[in-house]
């Protein structure tokens, strides 16, 4: 039985949450202090943590079972549980079932709003995966997705949507897609051959990390823009700039003749930014 759940959180990547987690928690602090003037309680962080257990699970699972006969072919994804051997399809659809009634079960106790968006969230996460089937803009359709997390968490605590949870959240898909299409680099043989679409297979390597910096551009005025429309202070500035020499050193160790630093700047890169930009931003507001 250990042995299974290792192989499901294997497959979901449990510790890519690092990166989506701290920006869902962000939204949600966030838009309880500039709407409602107060940190969000344990409640609705309890429930706010267990949607995104849900939707990432959903996402995984949807992901790999869509993708098995792909990843089968990629000599790098070969080995994931589906095409491996290690899961059968049954007990991956049984798992994402579980992970889906999760998603609605703890967006129904969060607001109505998060509940009547259910039905979005769900589309998105099933409509990602088939869009490498047919455009390079792939990328964007997962920073979209990605960035359900803080919106989502942001109209948990608020039941409304603004412009400083729709800037949130843009900022937050452009930093998603920036990063896919870095990590898309290192297939970028293979979706040629197979015609598998993505910016790196569509512009090429150095043509793909121009545009990720160019995504990440996008990100750093986001996050420029949130500390003007939301009010915020010098902790939060302070946080930036080291976010911004995380984005700076990320695209700085990847290069078109050297991507041997890819997964270093795919994960611990990311995974630092998103818990930094947090941590900052909590900072600042529990000071204010």
């Amino acid at each position: 039985m250990f042995k299974k759940i290792a192989i499901f959180l294997e497959m979901i990547k449990i510790e890519h949450t690092l990166f989506a987690l701290p920006f869902a928690f962000m939204g949600a602090v966030l838009g309880s202090v500039v709407v409602t003037g107060g940190l969000p309680s344990w409640p609705q962080v309890g429930w706010i943590l267990l949607a995104m257990v849900g939707a990432r699970s959903a996402a995984f699972g949807f992901n790999r079972m869509i993708d098995r006969v792909i990843d089968g072919k990629n000599p790098r994804t070969a080995g994931r549980a589906i095409p491996a051997g290690l899961l059968k399809s049954s007990e991956v659809i049984v798992f994402i079932i579980v992970s889906l009634l999760l998603l609605f079960w703890a967006s129904f106790k969060l607001s109505p709003l998060a509940f009547k968006l259910f039905p979005l969230a769900f589309f998105m996460l099933v409509f990602y995966s088939y869009t490498k089937r047919f455009t390079w803009l792939c990328h964007i359709v997962l920073g979209l997705t990605i960035g359900l997390a803080p919106l989502g968490a942001w109209v948990a605590v608020t039941g409304q949507i603004d412009w400083i949870s729709i800037v949130l959240y843009l900022t937050i898909a452009f930093w998603t897609a920036g990063f896919d299409v870095i990590y898309a680099c290192q297939d970028v043989d293979f979706d040629q051959r197979e015609g598998v679409y993505s910016i790196p297979a569509r512009f090429g390597v150095a043509g793909a990390l121009n545009i990720a910096r160019a995504f990440h551009v996008m990100t750093a005025v986001g996050f420029i823009a949130l500390f003007f429309i939301a009010d915020l202070s010098w902790w939060y500035l302070a946080g930036m700039l080291i976010s911004y020499i995380i984005l700076f050193y990320e695209h700085y160790i990847v290069s078109p003749k050297d991507l041997s630093r890819l997964q270093t700047a795919f994960f611990t890169m990311n995974g630092a930014l998103s818990i930094v930009v947090f941590v900052f931003t909590l900072v600042d507001l529990v000071v204010r």
